[in-house]
C-alpha cells in the first residue's frame, strides 16, 4: 500500500478495518486491493461496488456495514452512522430517500451516469449540515442507536440546542410514556473529529459504547424487520427495494438479528377464565371465614376454634400459592437461530465456553455406574469440545470414586465418537441400551448395526470392571487403600485429608478412537480439616466455582445431581439461546431446567416427578421473576455467582403484573433517572468482555454513588477480602465471557488451584455470604436463588419438547420421607435465618409475587401442624358427636357449596392451561397430606432444636440404588422409620372414629344418619389422601390388594356392631327396653 494512502489501522483477530483521513485528502482513497471487510451489524462481508472496490457507506469514520444494513439504515432508521453519527450520503445504485433533496451534488437519480457534470463539482462537508427527517413516521420520535449513552468525541451544543430533546417534533411528549431518545430533524447533527494521535478505540471501533450501540441497533433492526416482513406479505408479492428479486439477500442479513427466543403466551381462552375464577374464589373465601369466625358452636367450642384456626391458615397458605401463578408462560428456542448467529458451518464456533459441575459424596449410595452414566453423557454433549469441561466433586475423597472415573475416561474415547457418528439418544449407554423402542429408526448408516453392537459389548465390559471396583471397595483394607503405583490413597481419612485433583483427559482435552478432541474431565476433592466447617453441598460447589475459574473459567457453569444424565445432548444450547441472548444475557443469572425421572412406577404412587411444581408453579414464575433454583439441572451465568448486580432496563423495572394493572406504570422521577444512570455505567463497565470489572487505577479514587461494600469499584483489599487472596482467581473474575491466557503454564495453574480448594481458603470472605452457593441451609439451591433475585436478576424455566435431564428418584416410602424432610428442614432453617424473604432484601428489586413466592417455599412445613389437627378434627367428631359446623341455614349453605366448587373449578381451568393429567394433580395432593403429616411436622421440630438449641441433624444423602431386584421391587420394600408414627396414628383414629360413629347411629336411630354423613365425609376425606401411605405400609402382602384389606376391616366392624345390635339370640321384649319395638331392628 502507498504511503500516501492515509494511516489504516486495523485488527487481524477481530476482523476490523479502519482508515483515518489526513486534512490534505482530497477525497475517498481506494481501498481495492485489501481483503474485505466485515459488516459490524449483521456479520456478512460488506462486498464491492460495482467498480470492484470496498463498499464504504460512511465516508467520514468508514464503519464497516455491508450494503443491504445501509440501505435499511437510510430507509427505514436513523440514517445515519452509528459510529460517527454523521448522515449517510446516497451512494450510486441507492433508492432515494426524503432528505437526498437537501444534498447540492450530482449524485441523484437524474445524473446518475452524467459523469462531467459531476467531475466539475466537489463534495462539500457535511459538518454541521441541517437535514430533515427521512421517517415515514414523522410525528414518532426516532431512537439514537446509543440509547442515551455519551458517545466520546460528540460535539456537545448548549442546552437550548440539545440534540437530545424530551419532547416530538409536534410537541411535548406525554409524561406518563415511558421517553426514549430521539434525534431532533431540526438540530444539527452531532459530528466527531478523528485526531490520529488518539487511540482508535475512543472513537467507538471495538469499544464499550461502540457494542452497546450495535446491541440497540440489531434490537431496534429485528422489530421493525418483522413489521416489513408483514407489510411485504400483505402485499401479496412483489420485489422488497433494494434487496433483489425475492428479498433473498436481506432474508440473510436479516437471519443473524432474529431473536433465538421466544414467549409463547398461555391462550386469553385458557387464562382469562383461570383468573377470574381466582377473584371469585377469594371472594367466596372471604365471606366462608366472616360465616365460620361469626357462628361458633357453643357445645364443641374448642373443636370449632381449632378449625376455624386450621382454616384461616389453609387460605393464607393458598394465597402464597396462587398468586405467583397468575401469569404463566411458555418459552420456545430457535436453535437454529443460535447456530447462524454464533455457529457457523467452516468457521471456528463463537459460543461461550461452558464448566459442567457433577457432585457426588458417597459411592455406595450413589453407584459410580450412575456417575459414570451422567459423565459420559456430559463428554459426549452436542456443542464444540473445546469449550466443555466437566468437573467431578468427590466431596468423599472416596478411590472408588476417582478409579471409577479413571475407567469412565477411558470408556468415554469409544462411546463418544459413536454417539456423535450416529446421533443417537439419550447419551448415556445404561439407558440408551435399556429403550425398548426401534433403534434402527431413522439410522442409515450400513455399519450402524455393527457398530452398536460392538459398543454395547464394549459397555457391558465397562460395567463388568466397574461392578469390580465396588466388590472390591466393600471390604476396607486395614492399612488403607493403595494407588496402583504403591501409594497411599490420600482419601483414606474422609475428614482429614489434602485437596486432591486429577485431569484425566489432558489440560486442552483428550482423544478419542478416531483422533478427535474429546472435552475436559477433571477430578476435585477439596481439601477437608478437623476443625474447619465445610458447608457441606454448598461448600463443595463453591470450591468447584474457583478451581474451575482458575483451570478453565467457562463463562457459565452448568451443575447436575451425579444421578441426572443429559437426556438432551442439545440442552446447552438450549440454555444458550438465552444466555447468549443480547436482551437477555446481561439479566439473566441462570436457566432451570425441569427435573424428569426414570424408574418411577407407573401410578408414581409418591409423586416423585412432581408435575405439579414443575409445569404449574415454574411456569408460572417464568412470567414475573423467574423459576426458583432446584438445585441441579440448571446452568448459571457465573457473573451472577460472583455477587455482581445485572444490567437492567427501565422495563426491568417496571412494577410486577398484579401492581401494575391496579397502580398503572411507574413515573419516572429524578431518583429513578439517576438509578437508571447508574444501572447504565455499571452496564457499560460490565459489557467488554476483554477489559477488568474492576479498574485498579481508580479503585481508590472510588465513584460517586458507589459507597456499598459489594459495589463493582473496591480498592484491592475489598477485592482480596471479597474473593480470597488468589490473583489468578481473582484476574478470572474480571472477564465476563471467560477464558485464561494461552500461555498460561499448567503446572502454575494446577498449583493455584490447590490452593483455591484449601479448607482456610473461604475465611473471611464473603463466600457463603454474597458470593457462590450461600450457606445456613441444607436447602441451599433455594438460598442461592433468593439471593440472586434479591439482587434484580431475573431466571428463565427452559422446558424443550425432549427433556434436557433424567435422573433417579427414592420409589420407597421411607427413602422419599426423608428426601421431604430434608428440604422442609431446609426451608425452616431458611424460615429462621436472616436470609427469611419475609424480612430481607426490601432495599433490592425482588418483585413483590416472586417473594411471595420464596415467602410460601420456606413456610409451608408449618402448614404440618394445622393439617395433622384438621386430619383428627373428623375422628374426634364421630368420637364425640358433635360437629364444627352450626346447623345451617340455607343462604349459608350456598357459600359452602360455592366454595367447594371454586376449589374444583380452579383445579380443573388450572389443569387445562398447564396440560398436567388429572392423574398427577391427584397424587400431587395425596402427597400433600402425607408428606404435611410426616416430614414437614418433623422438620418443625427438629428446625426449632438447631436454631434455638443448636442440636444439629446429619444430613442424609438421598440412596439411588439400582433396582436389581426386579421391577419396582424397592416400592414395596418396607423400612421402618420414625417419620412413619403420626401418619400412621391419624389413618388409625380416623379408622376407629368411623367405627365409633356408625355404632352411635346405629344405637341412636335413624335420626342421627342424616349429621354422621357430614362427619364420614370429612374422616373418609383424610383416608383417601393417605391411601398411597397406607399402601406403602402394608407392603406387597402376597399382592393382595390394600382396597381390599381396608373394605374388610371397615365392613367387619360395621357388620360386628349391627350383629351385637340385633342380638338376634336374645329377646327383648318392650318391659326390658322400652326403646325397641319388638320384631324390629330398631
Amino acid at each position: 500500500m502507498e504511503a500516501s494512502a492515509g494511516l489504516v489501522a486495523g485488527s487481524y483477530r477481530r476482523n476490523e478495518l479502519v482508515r483515518i483521513r489526513h486534512e490534505s485528502d482530497g477525497g475517498s482513497k481506494s481501498l481495492k486491493n485489501m481483503e474485505p471487510h466485515t459488516c459490524q451489524i449483521c456479520g456478512d462481508n460488506a462486498g464491492l461496488t460495482e467498480t470492484g472496490d470496498l463498499f464504504v457507506a460512511c465516508n467520514e469514520c468508514a464503519f464497516p456495514v455491508c450494503r443491504p444494513c445501509y440501505e435499511y439504515e437510510r430507509k427505514d432508521g436513523t440514517q445515519c452512522c452509528p459510529q460517527c453519527k454523521t448522515r449517510y450520503r446516497r451512494l450510486r445504485g441507492s433508492p432515494r430517500v426524503e432528505g437526498d433533496e437537501d444534498e447540492d451534488d450530482v449524485d441523484d437519480i437524474e445524473n446518475e451516469f452524467n459523469y462531467t457534470q459531476g467531475a466539475n463539482k466537489g463534495r462539500r462537508q457535511r459538518h454541521g449540515e441541517e437535514f430533515s427527517s427521512s421517517s415515514r413516521h414523522e410525528s414518532q420520535p426516532i431512537p439514537l442507536l446509543t440509547h442515551g449513552h455519551t458517545v466520546s468525541g460528540e460535539i456537545r451544543t448548549p442546552d437550548t440546542q440539545s440534540v437530545r430533546t424530551t419532547s416530538g417534533p409536534l410537541g411535548p411528549a406525554d409524561r406518563n410514556a415511558i421517553s426514549s431518545p430521539y434525534i431532533d430533524p431540526r438540530q444539527p447533527v452531532p459530528v466527531r473529529i478523528v485526531d490520529p494521535s488518539k487511540d482508535l478505540n475512543s472513537y467507538g471501533l471495538g469499544n464499550v459504547d461502540w457494542k452497546e450501540r450495535v446491541e440497540g441497533w440489531k434490537l431496534k433492526q429485528e422489530k421493525n424487520m418483522v413489521q416489513m416482513t408483514g407489510k411485504y406479505h400483505e402485499g401479496k408479492g412483489g420485489e422488497i427495494e433494494g434487496t433483489g428479486s425475492n428479498g433473498e439477500e436481506l432474508q440473510m442479513a436479516d437471519d443473524t438479528r432474529l431473536p433465538m427466543s421466544r414467549i409463547v403466551p398461555i391462550p386469553p381462552s385458557h387464562l382469562t377464565p383461570y383468573r377470574v375464577v381466582i377473584i371469585l374464589r377469594l371472594i367466596i373465601l372471604g365471606f366462608f371465614l366472616q360465616y365460620r369466625t361469626t357462628h361458633p358452636v357453643k357445645d364443641a367450642y374448642p373443636l370449632w376454634l381449632t378449625s376455624v384456626i386450621c382454616e384461616i391458615w389453609f387460605a393464607f397458605s393458598w394465597l402464597l400459592d396462587q398468586f405467583p401463578k397468575w401469569y404463566p408462560i411458555n418459552r420456545e428456542t430457535y436453535l437454529d437461530r443460535l447456530a447462524i448467529r454464533y455457529d457457523r458451518d467452516g468457521e471456528p464456533s463463537q459460543l461461550t465456553p461452558v464448566d459442567v459441575f457433577v457432585s457426588t459424596v458417597d459411592p455406595l449410595k450413589e453407584p459410580p455406574l450412575v456417575t459414570a452414566n451422567t459423565v459420559l453423557s456430559i463428554l459426549a454433549v452436542d456443542y464444540p469440545v473445546d469449550k466443555v469441561a466437566c468437573y467431578v466433586s468427590d466431596d468423599g475423597a472416596a478411590m472408588l470414586t476417582f478409579e471409577s472415573l479413571s475407567e469412565t475416561a477411558e470408556f468415554a474415547k469409544k462411546w463418544v465418537p459413536f454417539c456423535k457418528k450416529f446421533s443417537i439418544e439419550p447419551r448415556a449407554p445404561e439407558f440408551y441400551f435399556a429403550q425398548k423402542i426401534d433403534y434402527l429408526k431413522d439410522k442409515i448408516q450400513p455399519s450402524f448395526v455393527k457398530e452398536r453392537r460392538a459398543m454395547k459389548r464394549e459397555y457391558e465390559e465397562f460395567k463388568v470392571r466397574i461392578n469390580a471396583l465396588v466388590a472390591k471397595a466393600q471390604k476396607i483394607p486395614e492399612e488403607g487403600w493403595t494407588m496402583q503405583d504403591g501409594t497411599p490413597w490420600p482419601g483414606n481419612n474422609t475428614r482429614d485429608h489434602p485437596g486432591m485433583i486429577q485431569v484425566f483427559l489432558g489440560h486442552s482435552g483428550g482423544l478419542d478412537t478416531d483422533g478427535n478432541e474429546l472435552p475436559r474431565l477433571i477430578y476435585v476433592s477439596r481439601e477437608k480439616r478437623p476443625g474447619f466447617q465445610h458447608h457441606k453441598k454448598a461448600g463443595a460447589m463453591n470450591a468447584l466455582i474457583r478451581v474451575s475459574a482458575v483451570l478453565t473459567n467457562g463463562a457459565y457453569l452448568l451443575n447436575v445431581d451425579c444421578d441426572h444424565y443429559f437426556n438432551n445432548s442439545k440442552a446447552i444450547k438450549e440454555a444458550m439461546c438465552f444466555l447468549m441472548d443480547p436482551a437477555y444475557g446481561k439479566k439473566c443469572c441462570y436457566v432451570q431446567f425441569p427435573q424428569r425421572f426414570d424408574g418411577i412406577d407407573l401410578h408414581d404412587r409418591y409423586a416423585n416427578r412432581n408435575i405439579v411444581f414443575f409445569d404449574i408453579n415454574l411456569k408460572g414464575l417464568d412470567g414475573i421473576q423467574g423459576p426458583v433454583y432446584v438445585g441441579t439441572g440448571c446452568c448459571f451465568n457465573r457473573q451472577a455467582l460472583y455477587g455482581y448486580d445485572p444490567v437492567l432496563t427501565e422495563e426491568d423495572l417496571e412494577p410486577n403484573i398484579i401492581v401494575k394493572s391496579c397502580c398503572g406504570s411507574r413515573k419516572k422521577g429524578k431518583k429513578s433517572k439517576k438509578y437508571n444512570y447508574d444501572q447504565q455505567r455499571r452496564g457499560i463497565n460490565r459489557s467488554d468482555s476483554n477489559a477488568p470489572l474492576f479498574n485498579m487505577d481508580d479503585i481508590e479514587e472510588g465513584f460517586e454513588g458507589y459507597d456499598d461494600e459489594r459495589s463493582i469499584l473496591m480498592s484491592q483489599k475489598r477485592v482480596e477480602k471479597r474473593f480470597g487472596q488468589s490473583p489468578v482467581f481473582i484476574a478470572a473474575t474480571f472477564m465476563e465471557q471467560g477464558g485464561i491466557p494461552p500461555t498460561t503454564n499448567p503446572a502454575t495453574l494446577l498449583k493455584e488451584a490447590i490452593h483455591v480448594i484449601s479448607c482456610g481458603y473461604e475465611d473471611k470472605t464473603e463466600w457463603g455470604k454474597e458470593i457462590g452457593w450461600i450457606y445456613g441451609s441444607v436447602t441451599e439451591d433455594i438460598l442461592t436463588g433468593f439471593k440472586m433475585h434479591a439482587r434484580g436478576w431475573m431466571s428463565i424455566y427452559c422446558n424443550p419438547p425432549r427433556p434436557a435431564f433424567k435422573g433417579s428418584a427414592p420409589i420407597n416410602l421411607s427413602d422419599r420421607l426423608n428426601q421431604v424432610l430434608r428440604w422442609a428442614l431446609g426451608s425452616i432453617e431458611i424460615l429462621l435465618s436472616r436470609h427469611c424473604p419475609i424480612w430481607y432484601g426490601y432495599t433490592g428489586r425482588l418483585r413483590l409475587l416472586e417473594r411471595l413466592a420464596y415467602i410460601n417455599t420456606i413456610v409451608y412445613p408449618i402448614t404440618a401442624l394445622p393439617l395433622i389437627a384438621y386430619c383428627i378434627l373428623p375422628a374426634f367428631c364421630l368420637i364425640t358427636d358433635k360437629f364444627i359446623i352450626p346447623e345451617i341455614s340455607n343462604y349459608a349453605s350456598i357459600w359452602f357449596i360455592l366454595l367447594f366448587i371454586s376449589i374444583a373449578v380452579t383445579g380443573v381451568l388450572e389443569l387445562r392451561w398447564s396440560g398436567v393429567s388429572i392423574e398427577d394433580w391427584w397424587r400431587n395432593e395425596q402427597f400433600w397430606v402425607i408428606g404435611g403429616t410426616s416430614a414437614h411436622l418433623f422438620a418443625v421440630f427438629q428446625g426449632l432444636l438447631k436454631v434455638l438449641a443448636g442440636i444439629d441433624t446429619n444430613f442424609t444423602v438421598t440412596s439411588k440404588a439400582s433396582d436389581e431386584d426386579g421391577d419396582f421391587a424397592e416400592l414395596y420394600l418396607f423400612k421402618w422409620t420414625a417419620l412413619l408414627i403420626p401418619p400412621t396414628t391419624v389413618l388409625v383414629v380416623n379408622l376407629i372414629g368411623i367405627v365409633a360413629g356408625v355404632s352411635y347411629a346405629v344405637n341412636s336411630g335413624y335420626q342421627s344418619w342424616g349429621p354422621l354423613f357430614g362427619k364420614l365425609f370429612f374422616a373418609l376425606w383424610v383416608i383417601a389422601h393417605l391411601y398411597p401411605f397406607l399402601k406403602g405400609l402394608m407392603g406387597r402382602q402376597n399382592r393382595t390388594p390394600t382396597i381390599v384389606i381396608v373394605w374388610s376391616v371397615l365392613l367387619a366392624s360395621i357388620f360386628s356392631l349391627l350383629w351385637v345390635r340385633i342380638n338376634p339370640f336374645v329377646s327383648v321384649t318392650p318391659d326390658t327396653n322400652p326403646n325397641v319395638v319388638p320384631g324390629g331392628v330398631f
